[in-house]
Formats: structure tokens, sequence, C-alpha cells
């Protein structure tokens, strides 16, 4: 019989989980319905065949890691050896962690509750416990096929439906889906960066602060990218940005932004040789090493695009994650701003791959 400390055991490991970072996610707490069916492989203790059985759910999302939810069910489990079928009337409160929230998203859950149990023309009610792992798979905003895997622990206490104990030890898996319901949340739309206004210089004689090397309109003093290309968008730092922004934790470019990188590529083209590293950028939401590879992973994809319609092979992709902010990280137009993709021409000309 499987041992009922289990449950004590995957219930804490479940709640370890609570130290892995999110990713710069809106948060949607959104009520939700979960019908399921179920597959009951049952302990020695029942002395049953396994069985089927089915129910349903009501749930809300709390935050980027909890739900809660409640559901009932029903279970039978045919007879084994003459001892009889067993049917198995319940339900639970569910809490449920999810360790990360996107189209795959893996959780664990532990539920307590209740179940009636009738068995050779007798029955009782019980105490159960159940608690598991199990992952969503989002196949649209409103639909999500749901799967998991629980160990159920109960206790009929003096009912003695089954000579010799009152405790049983079964394994649940539930397959099923969800509808959350009403309209998922989205981010707000936030203007591109437009450069901001330079202060009028102070007269000197000479100095930095009258050279412009690179002569994209920031003098030399504050400009800490001083090897731009001429004629594209800088920040008022001087660096080249090119305004692309990703959904939430993907790294796909969207086609509205095909008209920016095409201007990129375009300069690109026509300055052969220059090396450039293309810098991902992300707001300081999550976990420092997520948002690292998320920036990495952004970075790729702007210079696997502009290597297309360049051909240029000087180009590189690194990520910065949140180390090198434009804006404030505490309000929802700065992180916006700060999740962007700058170039820098930061080295000598390569020659090209086939140029022996």
């Amino acid at each position: 019989m499987l041992n009922k400390n289990l449950l004590l055991v995957a219930a804490l490991s479940g709640l370890g989980f609570m130290a892995i970072a999110q990713a710069d996610d809106l948060v949607d707490k959104r009520w939700y319905v979960a019908p399921f069916g179920t597959f009951v492989q049952p302990g020695g203790d029942r002395n049953s065949d396994n069985g089927w059985g089915g129910g349903l759910g009501f749930g809300k999302m709390l935050d980027e890691h909890f739900n809660v939810e409640v559901k009932g069910f029903y279970q039978g489990l045919d007879a084994h050896s003459g001892n009889g079928r067993w049917d198995m009337t319940g339900g639970t409160a569910d809490v449920q962690y999810f360790i990360s929230r996107g189209t795959f998203s893996p959780y664990t859950v532990i539920g307590l509750g209740a179940m009636n149990s009738s068995h050779n023309g007798d029955s009782g009610v019980g105490f159960i416990g159940e608690a598991g792992a199990g992952l969503t798979y989002e196949v649209s905003d409103n639909f999500l096929l749901r799967s998991d895997v629980r160990y159920r622990y109960n206790q009929n206490f003096n009912a003695n439906l089954q000579d010799g104990t009152n405790e049983f030890s079964d394994m649940v898996v539930n397959l099923g889906f969800v509808v959350p319901l009403g309209a998922k949340p989205t981010a707000p739309v936030v203007a591109a960066v437009e450069p901001q206004p330079l202060p009028a210089p102070l007269p000197v004689v000479s100095g930095c602060s009258v050279l412009d090397s690179d002569h994209d309109g920031v003098n030399d003093c504050v400009d800490k990218c001083p090897t731009t290309l001429p004629g594209v968008q800088v920040s008022i730092a001087g660096c080249w940005i090119v305004d692309v922004k990703f959904d939430n934790d993907k790294d796909i470019i969207k086609p509205e932004y095909f008209p920016n990188l095409d201007n990129a590529a375009k300069a690109i083209k026509e300055n052969p040789g220059v090396v450039i590293e293309v810098q991902g950028h992300t707001s300081k939401t999550g976990g420092f090493k997520h948002n690292m590879t998320l920036s990495d992973r952004r970075a790729v994809a702007v210079k696997k695009y502009l290597a297309n319609g360049s051909g240029s092979t000087n180009l590189t992709a690194h990520g910065y994650g949140w180390t090198r902010p434009i804006a404030s990280n505490d309000t929802e137009e700065g992180r916006a701003n700060n999740r962007r993709v700058e170039l820098s021409v930061d080295g000598e000309p390569q020659q090209p791959l086939n140029s022996k």
C-alpha cells in the first residue's frame, strides 16, 4: 500500500517551487470551468481492478503562480476476485502552484475533501487528501488542455467497508480541458520611444561637447555609442535603437515591426564590413537568469532577421537582461520601454568568410 506520508512530502515539495522566477507576464485573474475524465489505479487494500470516472472543476487564477479550485467527481472501480464493485462520489478544494505560466505551464497541486464510498451494499463518508503534479497547454486564450497525476489518501474512519482496514491509497490520472471565462488581459499599447530633444549646449571654445564624430546629433561628451551608422534613429544617449516589441515571454518578431528592421538592414547593407552587436534588453520583472536568457533569445531573433535582409556576416547577438535600463522599472510604461533592442557598432571591419 502507498504510504500516506507521501501526501505531506508532495505538498512541501510543491511549495518549494515558490522561489522559481517568473517572466515579465501580465497577470491573468479570470474564473474558469474545467471538465475532466479520470483513470483510477487503486492500492492493494481495496482488492479491486482499476476504473474510470469524471468530474467538473470551477476555479480562479489568483496571480502569476496560484490557482484555487473546487471540483466534484464520480469514479467506479470494477470488482476483483468477487470482492464487489466500488462506487465513489466526492469533491475537493485544490490549490495549484504554477512553476511558470506560458504555452506549456507545469504545476503542482494539493487538495483536501470528502468522498462517499459504496461497496457491497454498504456506504460511508470519509476524508480524502490529494497531492500531485500536472501540465496545461494553451491552445487559445480561452481553451487549455490539462492533465495531472495525483496520489490520493482515503480515510473512511469506522465505515468498515473493507475487512481489515479503513485506509486506502489510490493513483488518480485526470485528463480534461480548462475554459477561462472572459477575455484574456493584454498589455496596454505603448507609444514608440521618441528621441528627446537635447538641451542647449553651453558655449565652449573647444572640447568634446562641440564634436559629433558619428553625426547622429549627440555630442561626443554624452554619446555612449560614438560609432553609430549615419542616418539611423538614436536615443538621447546616442545609441541605435530599433523599435521592436515582443509578446509576453516570446521571441517571435511580429510583422508590424518588419519595416523598422528592414530600414536597419538597409543601413547595414550600405555600410558593409562594420561589426554590429545586436543587444537584447528586458524589464526588471522576474528572475535575473530567466531575463538574461529571454533577452538573448530576442537578440538572436533580430540578428537572424537583419542578417537575412543585409547579407552581413558581421553581426553578433548578446542579451543583457535588465542590466541596462533606459527608463524606470517602477511603472508599466517604463518597463515596456526597457524591453527593447539596440544595435551597437563596436569593432573593426572583418573580412568576409569567402574572401580567400
